[in-house]
């Protein structure tokens, strides 16, 4: 095989993927892209607060910014390129068709602030929506406004204090097992609890009898993923709810994953209390969306009345939007506001397109499709890499780093081998629970042939990695328009501003 090095040029492009510099280091003094009118002889009336100096953008022609901003493009991978393998992310196919709804004028054009009758299609497309999340989840109420599975989280924990505060028990403690997203802790802590941590057992699920010791009257709830970041199912899940509601505590669930179980079963049914629902997960909406991602909230009957505004009803005029607390709309006990405005229309759009086209069975079908493609890699890939728990898995499984046992090979550098095998490398070193963690979800929109694509490249630089070859792996990747980076300094010492060296100097 011939070094990949040997492919040096003096200019340090690659191929067609070209070394590309920032934008401002391509400024040249007088370059623009339009051209501008002469400045209008008439007296300065700007009482002193004309620019002295030049405001410090570049100036290019317009070739030239066409051209950066194309070169840039093409060092991104996306899921238009190939199969994106990031575990818990979810990094699911965005079909065109949501996006052309979404650019609909009556969408697309819409303000906040509008009068409820002229936006009456837009209040129905949230209405159907949220008829579709509380069918799916067997919930019985649902807030819309959060902007992401974050915000959607704190909703959650803001509508378990209220219900607390309500019943004048207040609570200091949330339980979270140690596979959850880094989120749910955090969160936790952003609402003023003190988090304590729920152990795993050896088959990666909440460890119940642990909990069960944990739980007692200064707790508030739990927040569990389920499935887990360690792509189980956690089958104790009614007995666990048993427990946290026997405690008193509120059952409050992740639902990050609920791609993998979409159709096939009902939170609700399982005695979760609220769960949030990340629409780009599971909906397929793109992550932010240009703008504010959704994280929409549903709730069981005890924490129905403690939803935020504003909430969508149907009145004798039509669909509204309730903005403050009412006794006769029954969200007197609604802990107010939690953004601005209702929630983002474009991924609302979006996901209803998504649901829409599907139906319930194809909903049903693109979980079991899910589930299907994390199996088949999982077999695929089982005698050459370690399976950090016994299979099956749902959708997403996890390796760890026991195969690569005195290679000298890293997680960290296998990652980095798969980048020239032309695929994004999978989630690493998350889940915390297990070593060198390698988390991947296919998601259900992959063919047979791109899996196996990917698992003939998975196997070929396992059986590499496991005969010694340390050497390749340390230097890889090779290929990529830039090599590996310093990701300690990057994190520790991170450059976020470019200065012209002149200031620098002057500095």
């Amino acid at each position: 095989m011939t070094d990949p090095n040997a492919y040096g040029t003096s200019s340090g492009h690659r191929g067609l993927d070209l070394a590309e510099p920032l934008i401002f280091e391509l400024d040249a003094p007088g370059r623009c892209g339009v051209d501008l009118p002469e400045a209008p002889d008439v007296p300065n009336r700007l009482g002193g607060l004309e620019r002295l100096a030049p405001i410090g953008l570049p100036g290019l022609s317009e070739p030239q910014v066409v051209r950066h901003f194309v070169r840039l493009s093409r060092n991104n991978f996306a899921i238009d390129a190939g199969l994106y393998p990031l575990g818990s992310c979810t990094m699911k196919h965005n079909p065109r068709l949501n996006e052309k709804l979404a650019r609909l004028p009556g969408f697309a054009d819409l303000h906040p602030l509008q009068p409820a009758a002229t936006v009456q299609g837009a209040l129905e497309v949230i209405d159907t929506l949220s008829d579709w999340l509380l069918k799916l989840t067997g919930m019985s109420a649902i807030a819309m406004s959060p902007a992401a599975g974050a915000h959607g989280e704190l909703c959650g924990l803001m509508c378990i204090r209220a219900a607390l505060q309500a019943r004048g028990d207040p609570r200091e403690v949330v339980l979270v097992p140690t596979s959850a997203h880094g989120t749910n802790p955090a969160t936790a802590a952003i609402c003023g609890y003190r988090v304590e941590e729920i152990p795993a057992n050896e088959g990666g699920r909440v460890d119940l009898q642990a909990l069960r010791e944990k739980l007692g009257p200064h707790v508030a709830a739990i927040m569990l993923t389920n499935p887990n970041t360690c792509g189980l199912f956690e089958n104790e899940i009614v007995e666990i709810a048993a427990a946290v509601h026997g405690a008193g505590a509120f059952f409050y669930c992740d639902g990050a994953n609920f791609n993998a179980i979409m159709g096939k079963v009902r939170p609700g049914d399982l005695g979760i209390d609220c769960m949030h629902l990340n629409l780009h997960k599971t909906f397929s909406t793109p992550h932010g969306g240009g703008g504010p991602g959704s994280g929409p909230v549903v709730l069981a009957d005890a924490l129905a009345p403690f939803a935020p505004l504003p909430k969508v009803v149907r009145g004798a005029g039509g669909l509204e939007l309730v903005e403050q607390k009412s006794t006769a709309l029954g969200t007197a006990g609604s802990f107010g506001r939690l953004k601005g405005f209702h929630g983002q229309m474009g991924m609302f759009v979006r996901a209803l397109a998504f649901i829409l086209s599907h139906g319930a069975d194809g909903l049903r079908q693109a979980s079991e499709d899910a589930v299907l493609n994390a199996n088949y890699i999982l077999a695929g890939l089982r005698d050459l890499f370690s399976l950090s728990f016994a299979g099956p898995c749902m959708h997403e499984v996890l390796f760890d780093d026991h195969f690569l046992k005195d290679t000298g090979v890293s997680t960290l550098d296998f990652a980095k081998a798969m980048i020239d095998e032309g695929f994004h490398p999978m989630t690493m070193y998350f889940p915390l629970v297990v070593s060198g963690a390698m988390l991947i979800e296919p998601t259900e929109s992959e063919s047979k042939d791109s899996l196996d694509q990917f698992i003939a490249s998975m196997r070929h630089l396992g059986n590499r990695a496991v005969a010694g070859d340390h050497e390749f792996f340390a230097g890889a990747p090779y290929l990529a328009p830039y090599r590996r980076l310093d990701e300690t300094q990057a994190a520790r010492k991170p450059v976020l501003r470019w200065r012209p060296e002149v200031q620098e100097a002057a500095e």
